[in-house]
């Protein structure tokens, strides 16, 4: 019994030891703050400031944006409207589904097949802005997101992104020199993450949204690629909540937006508002099915045992047993 249960052990372990292996990326964006990239308000000139113009332009002057068609819907055009009439210097660059479909069969043709089978629309939209930033390099803004301030200070870092609740980066506010290796890195796994996980809400989220963006940034700062400030440096620098939208100072503002939320979405907002009940629930069913096992697994057991022995008797009546246990005393005596 006693090596029975060592077997049973062992055998949860190694699945226990799988099943972390499997999501390890994940759970240690759980911890990760981004703080040691962060781009801190001390560093950041204030609006009309003249040491703006003392710090490096690294990032090209360009703003990109995608919609459907060149048609914005009211509710964005405001948002929209601030960041154009805020960076008159900036070219402005919308991405319509034919303008990214054009874009990746001509630069990027390897990618074209999985680009055209997405299965969801916003899919494509999150996949066009990493394939922007990596070809021209610039600035890429969701149209729910207007500008409060000029971007300039922003433009004196190889790469950023935003931080995010609850953990992680988004992929709404992004600026980067072109081919800079985060994002050549982002472009490069877009294939293998490309998985139908069954909620919609899931499929876009690691398949091309912010929860892959994050699970790339991790690997990423873990290649120890994560290093250099200046031109082809290859630093990924974290704009923190503050920066981005809480404030006057900050550069963004938020508007209405989430567009392609669907009832699978509200599912996993609700899951995450009650995750500890739901993390309490998880081990109540893991000690239920562990229990299950090691009663299944000692039937098994108990059932071999059972047929040994019925084996045994059989034997014995055969005129055999007594021979094979005579051979194994044997053994034993030669041994000792």
């Amino acid at each position: 019994m006693r090596r029975g249960l060592a077997v049973f052990l062992v055998i949860n372990a190694l699945i226990v030891t799988f099943l972390i292996r499997s999501v390890f990326t994940l759970l240690t964006l759980l911890v990760e703050d981004g703080s040691a990239d962060a781009i801190h308000s001390a560093e950041i000139p204030a609006p009309q400031s003249p040491l703006i113009d003392n710090r490096p332009r690294l990032i090209p002057k360009i703003i990109h944006q995608t919609y459907i068609n060149d048609s914005v819907p009211e509710h964005w055009r405001a948002a929209q409207k601030s960041c154009i009439d805020l960076h008159e210097d900036y070219e402005y660059k919308m991405w319509t589904d034919a303008k990214s479909r054009e874009l990746i069969a001509t630069e990027y043709p390897w990618f074209l097949n999985t680009f055209d089978n997405y299965s969801q629309p916003i899919q494509r939209a999150d996949a066009i802005r990493y394939f922007v930033l990596n070809h021209f390099g610039g600035i890429y803004i969701d149209l729910d997101d207007g500008c409060n301030r000029r971007l300039d200070p922003l433009l004196a870092y190889p790469a950023w992104v935003r931080r995010t609740a609850p953990t992680g980066i988004s992929n709404d506010a992004m600026g980067a020199i072109p081919q800079h290796p985060f994002f050549l890195m982002v472009i490069e796994s877009l294939r293998s993450y490309n998985r139908n996980w069954h909620l919609p809400y899931i499929t876009v989220m690691y398949s091309t949204g912010p929860l892959f963006l994050s699970v790339i940034w991790k690997k990423y700062m873990a290649s120890g690629a994560n290093v250099g400030d200046g031109y082809g440096g290859g630093r990924v620098r974290i704009l923190m909540m503050d920066e981005y939208n809480r404030f006057p100072w900050s550069f963004f503002s938020h508007h209405k937006g989430s567009s392609w939320h669907g009832k699978d979405a509200r599912l996993i907002f609700w899951m995450g508002s009650h995750w500890m009940m739901l993390t309490a629930a998880g081990f109540i069913v893991a000690g239920i099915i562990g229990a299950g096992l090691w009663w299944v697994y000692g039937r098994v057991l108990l059932l071999g045992q059972k047929r040994y022995k019925q084996r045994g008797g059989y034997l014995d009546r055969l005129g055999w047993g007594r021979g094979i246990k005579s051979a194994y005393e044997l053994a034993e005596r030669h041994e000792v």
